[in-house]
């Protein structure tokens, strides 16, 4: 299975943040920073050695880019001279990068720690001496103009005649003659090589999809978390609040309710719609409510005789999340969408059953995903945008108790507040799918879908990736 997964690699530029989840992914499979970082250095050793260098001059940063080039360094101590200027001051090195340094003291291999623009006068003959520079010095951790005292390495390495090589992305202001970029291209025209970061780190959700959730500002107002608005019950009576708790959870600030049916539930905002079901008589009311929401989540628990109202919702809103009693057709479409549906949803709302093959199954929600994102629940959840498809395998068969659908529906739609809709919707499923796993530890298959909500922030806010 994991040979044909390969055609759900992503191709081309990456960002940084997502190559960062992506490596933080991989460690959580078990490949380790360091391990990477091994691979790298000796990858980047091997395009150094193709110049058919005898003096090399790296330039080291504290961060991950400075330890590839220490571990470069290590596989070029064979050659005549091979220097490492680095900064020693004004804050640690990364842990990694901290073991290659202290590997480098027992190499052959000369270290020229520098604290400040002062210090490197000195060393203006390495320079000069250079047949080839490499540039370690931030990488995709760059932003905005080098300081001190990395501004007058980029100084002196632009006025050597040696080319400059450099790692993943130039340090701001370097006029580097070739990048390298690690596993995939973080600015086009870069030589790419492989680290042997495992298939399933990238196409798989995994903790590192957490870098993505943006940090709450220390002096944030309230609302700040985003409004969510959930539109739903009649028929069905408990599903839309449960939407509404996992949307608390999930980081909302403020969470209304529109719904004929009434929960006295303390946390959520009640938008009180008169009769036992919602008709188009309550539009008036519910498109005011769409107006000042971030995200409408809607069709949980509503019943096939209000179709009219969602169409309207779906015309009216910015973003929104359909799931269940709204997965009909026509099929609504906001200006920004995400689909939740089962595997019976899927073929309602497509016309085609979503195969049992994982591939196959991939592929035909990638075709359906023409308005919109779709998160197809399954044992594997599958996510695609049209573009890019993404798999999920947190959970456990004690999620099949109702309502936990309702739940992720709501996490998805809180995360839909600050994200966009493809990367919420694969948060979503992964931490839905961990709480799920957490609450069935102590439930079993007794658990209930509100036992899944006290997990929520657990899995979103507690086991956040490192940045």
């Amino acid at each position: 299975m994991t040979g044909r997964m390969q055609e759900f690699l992503e191709s081309g530029v990456i960002s940084a943040e997502r190559m960062r989840a992506i490596e933080q992914n991989a460690i959580a499979l078990g490949h380790s920073s360091l391990r990477m970082m091994e691979s790298a250095g000796q990858a980047l050793a091997n395009v150094i050695l193709s110049y058919n260098p005898s003096r090399v001059l790296i330039l080291c940063g504290k961060g991950n880019n400075g330890g590839d080039g220490m571990v470069a360094a290590r596989y070029l101590q064979h050659l005549d001279a091979v220097d490492v200027i680095y900064p020693d001051g004004g804050g640690p090195m990364t842990p990694e990068t901290t073991v290659q340094a202290s590997l480098l003291k027992h190499c052959s291999v000369t270290l020229h720690p520098i604290r400040c623009a002062a210090d490197i006068e000195p060393l203006s003959r390495l320079f000069d001496a250079a047949e080839i520079i490499v540039d370690a010095m931030l990488g995709t951790g760059a932003s905005g103009a080098a300081r001190e005292p990395l501004a007058t390495l980029v100084s002196r390495a632009n006025a050597s005649a040696a080319p400059i090589v450099a790692v993943d992305i130039p340090t701001p202001g370097t006029r580097a003659a070739r990048i390298v970029s690690f596993h995939r291209p973080k600015l086009e025209g870069a030589d790419v090589v492989d680290i042997g970061i495992p298939l399933d780190a990238e196409i798989y959700t995994g903790p590192g999809d957490l870098v993505f959730l943006p940090a709450r500002a220390p002096g944030a107002h309230k609302g700040a978390g985003g409004e969510v608005l959930v539109i739903g019950g009649g028929p069905y009576q408990g599903a839309p609040y449960i939407a509404a708790m996992g949307a608390l959870r999930a980081g909302a600030d403020i969470v209304r309710i529109a719904s004929p049916a009434y929960i006295p539930m303390p946390d959520l905002i009640y938008e009180r719609l008169e009769g036992d079901v919602i008709t188009k008589d309550h539009l008036e009311t519910i498109l005011r409510l769409v107006e000042r929401a971030d995200v409408v989540i809607c069709g949980m628990g509503l019943g096939r005789a209000s179709h009219d109202v969602v169409l309207a919702v779906a015309e009216a809103a910015e973003k929104a999340v359909f799931d269940a009693d709204a997965l009909v057709h026509p099929l609504p479409v906001a200006k920004e969408t995400i689909y939740t549906p089962h595997a019976g949803e899927f073929a309602r709302m497509t016309g085609v059953e979503p195969a049992a093959d994982l591939v196959a199954r991939a592929r035909s929600v990638k075709a359906a995903a023409t308005a919109g994102t779709i998160l197809l629940k399954g044992p594997v959840d599958v996510v695609s945008d049209g573009k890019r498809v993404r798999f999920n395998r947190t959970g456990t068969a004690a999620m099949t108790t109702g309502g936990t659908g309702d739940l992720l529906a709501g996490v998805a739609g809180a995360l839909f507040c600050h994200l966009p809709a493809f990367e919420a919707a694969c948060i979503a499923a992964y931490a839905s799918g961990r709480a799920g796993m957490r609450a069935a530890e102590e439930r079993g298959c007794g658990m209930l879908a509100t036992d899944v909500l006290d997990f929520i922030p657990r899995e979103l806010f507690g086991r956040r990736a490192p940045e």
